[in-house]
């Protein structure tokens, strides 16, 4: 069943609580059947709808080409046929591992058998003098982007992005093709700088700029500017730029603080082992909050911000519960569309010491494969999805190749394993 109105001082109870309603959260439960899981699932979540799909919020649902319902993971009478109870529109204040219970807001309280923690995390908000003003959006959920779309309907056009990453150029396409104004900032040298290497970088920066968005590179936010209400934002060196709202796409905080409270071992995000066992018992955490060794970046703990990441984490949480341990040792991917470009992307790029141009950005399908030590590590492939194809293979493999057979596209990538 799907019940919000539970009064607060409700206790709950469940074999296993899953907290977090996104797709970590959602295939984790949805895994859990599927392995033959027969106890009890409560699912516990901020939003106050269903588990829905992420991703096409900075683009199709902002565009208004993909209706809500369209992104929901599955139809709302799922989750009550497989009987896996919602807990809509609350949120976890604190955990006890020792009693095994969770603190809700609100006063409520949820006891528990098994915890698979999958909160996700919160977007990183402006540190800035007023970055709190109205007319500043994240990118996050859907209430977030119901607001910017409220904004984009009462005629507010003149659009500020902060961040150059995948959702801040996301955002600044889907609003030039909503005929708005667009500058973007990026305080870096080049945009996605922490996810790809200089040509894929410089690539963007010329699309976008081609399509009337206002690229600023080393631009650096001092202010958001307005009196209860965005007017502009003020760069550093003292530079003004009009505008009427500010799109913020700067990263995410994870959301662990109740776990770290108690006890469980974490810096960036929540640590835990190729099973995603947390350091506490029958606790455990997957997708954008969970620190892992991951072998795809030789073993160097990180977190990855991807659906891929959060399903295949899922998948290994239920076969650990359902006692069919299977280590996570997933292949990471991404994608990106922007104008009628599509970027995929599959492996780590992150510590390449070369990268392969394999055909012509001028004609908008090419890719880049990056090396390490004269392995192949990782592909981006625009508008070429056979090289990305192809090119995860290459990447399990980890395979050895001559840098002039990767750039000759008259050879598969295929045939180079």
């Amino acid at each position: 069943m799907t019940d919000t109105t539970m009064p607060p001082s409700d206790n709950l109870s469940a074999d296993v609580v899953i907290v977090g309603t996104g797709h970590g959260g959602a295939q984790a439960a949805i895994s859990l059947r599927q392995n033959g899981y027969a106890g009890s699932i409560l699912m516990i979540g901020r939003d106050k709808v269903p588990p829905y799909e992420r991703p096409p919020l900075s683009k199709e649902y902002l565009a208004g080409e993909k209706p809500f319902d369209r992104l929901l993971i599955r139809p709302e009478a799922f989750w009550a046929e497989k009987n896996i109870v919602l807990k809509l529109g609350t949120s976890v204040t604190r955990v006890d591992p020792d009693a095994q219970k969770l603190s809700l807001a609100g006063g409520g309280a949820a006891t528990y058998g098994e915890l698979i923690w999958a909160a996700g995390g919160d977007a990183r908000r402006l540190s800035c003098p007023g970055g709190d003003l109205a007319g500043v959006h994240a990118v996050r959920d859907k209430r977030d982007v119901d607001a910017l779309v409220a904004d984009l309907a009462a005629g507010r056009r003149r659009v500020v992005v902060v961040g150059g990453g995948y959702i801040g150029l996301e955002a600044a396409a889907v609003l030039t093709k909503l005929d708005c104004q667009v500058t973007l900032l990026e305080a870096l040298p080049r945009l996605l700088a922490r996810v790809a290497g200089e040509d894929l970088s410089a690539f963007f920066a010329a699309e976008h700029r081609a399509h009337g968005v206002d690229v600023r590179l080393e631009a650096t936010l001092e202010a958001v500017l307005g009196d209860g209400r965005v007017t502009g934002v003020r760069l550093a060196g003292g530079e003004d730029i009009a505008c009427d709202m500010v799109v913020v796409g700067i990263g995410i905080v994870p959301a662990v603080a109740p776990l770290i409270a108690a006890g469980a071992a974490g810096a960036n995000g929540v640590d835990v082992d190729e099973y995603c066992h947390t350091s506490l018992p029958h606790i455990h955490a997957i997708g954008d909050c969970a620190a892992h060794a991951n072998p795809y970046a030789d073993g160097a703990v990180i977190r990855l911000e991807s659906v891929q990441n959060a399903h295949d984490m899922a998948d290994v949480v239920a076969r650990a519960i359902c006692r069919q341990p299977v280590p996570y040792d997933a292949l990471p991917w991404f994608w990106s569309n922007q104008y009628d470009l599509r970027l995929q992307t599959a492996g780590l790029s992150l510590g390449h010491d070369a990268a392969v141009l394999r055909g012509d950005p001028a004609t908008r399908s090419f890719s880049v494969i990056y090396l390490k030590d004269g392995r192949v590590i990782a592909v981006d492939a625009v508008n070429r999805t056979k090289d990305y194809v192809q090119g995860q293979k290459l990447v399990k493999a980890r395979a050895v190749v001559d840098a002039a057979a990767l750039a000759d596209e008259n050879v598969a990538l295929r045939d180079l394993l």
